[in-house]
């Protein structure tokens, strides 16, 4: 397989996702049901999240320690857990509205008191997750372009590749669960 081969596929699914996300999470009006409860999926995405991190650092560690192996399965397994995310995401929020952050009485608009109450935590929780989407979308073509790599075995250009990546992914992974933990006193029971 040529890396060319696979180059224009990425590149289309390193665009499509973010704009099929953005799409369904803040296109229609109308949210689809499934037909069970999705109110327990931010949680799950949280555990998704910590796992991931975990599986990275683990992943360093292993090719800091020359088990090559356990580095790249590590790594499939954070892009699964990647993947089931994204997926889990998308129908989280295509069936429930969106929460504020600070929003106590769970009505979907923040009150002058309310707003007073969260304080300048709202500030720091919207700084966060800005960094966590516009580098959850960044780190796409990122994470399939160094797995490209080490696939065709240009382990020099998938090591360079990987300094980028790595961080960068680790830090979305981190933010993630930042994000669930900020944001989780807000979720209607």
């Amino acid at each position: 397989m040529k890396e060319k081969n696979l180059t224009i596929p990425i590149i289309i699914v390193s665009i499509a996702i973010p704009l099929a996300v953005a799409f369904l999470i803040l296109g229609p009006a109308t949210k689809l049901n499934p037909g069970f409860n999705t109110g327990s999926l931010p949680l799950f995405h949280a555990i998704l999240n910590s796992t991931t991190a975990i599986l990275l650092l683990a992943s360093l560690y292993f090719i800091k320690n020359k088990r090559i192996q356990a580095h790249k399965w590590a790594n499939l397994t954070a892009v699964v857990l990647s993947a089931v995310f994204l997926i889990s995401y998308v129908i989280y929020h295509s069936t429930n509205p969106s929460v504020k952050f600070g929003d106590l009485n769970h009505d979907g608009v923040l009150s002058a008191d309310e707003k007073i109450q969260a304080g300048s935590k709202r500030y720091v929780y919207y700084i966060i997750l800005s960094s966590h989407i516009i580098l959850s979308g960044i780190i796409i073509p990122f994470v399939l372009f160094t797995l490209q790599r080490a696939f065709l075995g240009k382990f020099d250009k998938h090591k360079r590749l990987a300094r980028i990546t790595w961080p960068l992914w680790f830090y979305v992974a981190v933010t993630g669960v930042i994000v669930y933990v900020m944001i989780s006193p807000y979720y209607q029971a």
